[in-house]
């Protein structure tokens, strides 16, 4: 090993020498093109975005992006959308408690501070998540709004993987995001397998209810019901007109009576402890059977609210229960 160590000392110390011999017997002094501090890519919405090569500082346009960008690149991240609760400091190292909050771009709780945005500096903005129709005027519209340049990069169960493997390429994080990439291939893989030897009629039905209430549903084909489609249990709630917001489609009692769950999971502790005793809940099936369930919730909802790559941890746990 020593001797291999000489020999390669060796050689450098030669080839370093020829260059100063060549260098000193050329009457023409040649100077090397600077390396492009920029890049072009091509985002999830088909713009072409000119970024910096070496991405120093970033910054999520909302609560979905924010949490990839944390499981991705937390060292680069110069603010949050959103505040981090009490609850969710007891899973984040201290270091990150007192970044700028400079809220969110757009959806139910827009509450952007361009201010604080500007003054955090980041190198790029980053929105991650579904791609709705509208997401390429989005994007420019933030970037025109901000002066920074805005990727968008779609990450729903399908090309989440594909998500972390593009963030580790263009953040140079590239190890660790093809290892969490591996991890969200393989959990997929592993629940589709499950899935698809579950006959159609021995699907648990489950109801997905939020807010203080529980009687607003994420429905059957909502964004925010994925982890129930993908798991292989049937979303009770069939509506016509399915909201994809955040608080779902508001029903009432008399509908979930019809429902008629075998299962269902609750993402309101206040919630959980009122049905218990209430006189109407107790009419439900499932109230009845005690076969009802509080999401867990820290960090982030382990089943939506938002659905980001915290649904991943939402479909095993789903896979127990069901």
């Amino acid at each position: 090993m020593k001797k291999m160590l000489r020999l390669c000392i060796l050689f450098l110390c030669l080839i370093s020498c020829l260059g100063v011999f060549l260098a000193g017997c050329s009457s023409v002094e040649t100077k090397a093109e600077p390396e492009a501090a920029t890049v072009v890519i091509t985002d999830s919405a088909g713009r072409e975005v000119e970024i910096p090569k070496n991405i120093q500082r970033i910054a999520p346009s909302g609560p979905l992006a924010q949490i990839v960008l944390y499981t991705v690149a937390p060292d680069k991240l110069v603010g949050w959308s959103i505040d981090l609760s009490d609850a969710q400091k007891e899973y984040i190292p201290e270091k990150y408690w007192d970044l700028p909050v400079f809220g969110q771009f757009y959806g139910k709780n827009v509450s952007l501070n361009l201010e604080a945005l500007i003054a955090a500096d980041p190198q790029v903005i980053f929105d991650i998540g579904e791609a709705k129709d509208t997401i390429a005027e989005d994007m420019e519209a933030i970037q025109e709004q901000s002066g920074i340049p805005t990727v968008f990069i779609e990450a729903d169960f399908d090309n989440m993987a594909a998500a972390y493997r593009t963030l580790g390429e263009i953040l140079n994080v590239e190890e660790s995001a093809q290892a969490q990439a591996d991890y969200i291939e393989d959990t997929l893989t592993q629940v589709d397998e499950i899935a698809a030897s579950i006959a159609e009629g021995d699907k648990v039905g489950v109801y997905f209810g939020t807010g203080e209430t529980g009687l607003n549903a994420n429905a059957k084909g909502s964004f925010h019901a994925k982890a129930l489609d993908r798991v292989g249990v049937e979303n009770v709630t069939v509506i016509e007109e399915v909201s994809s917001a955040g608080g779902g489609n508001t029903i009432n009692m008399e509908q979930l009576l019809k429902f008629d769950p075998d299962m269902i999971i609750l993402d309101n502790s206040s919630c959980y402890e009122y049905i218990a005793t209430d006189s109407l809940w107790r009419d439900v099936r499932a109230v009845q059977n005690d076969n009802y369930y509080l999401i867990p919730v820290e960090p982030y909802n382990w089943v939506s609210d938002p659905p980001s790559v915290n649904s991943i941890l939402g479909l095993k746990w789903l896979g127990n229960l069901a």
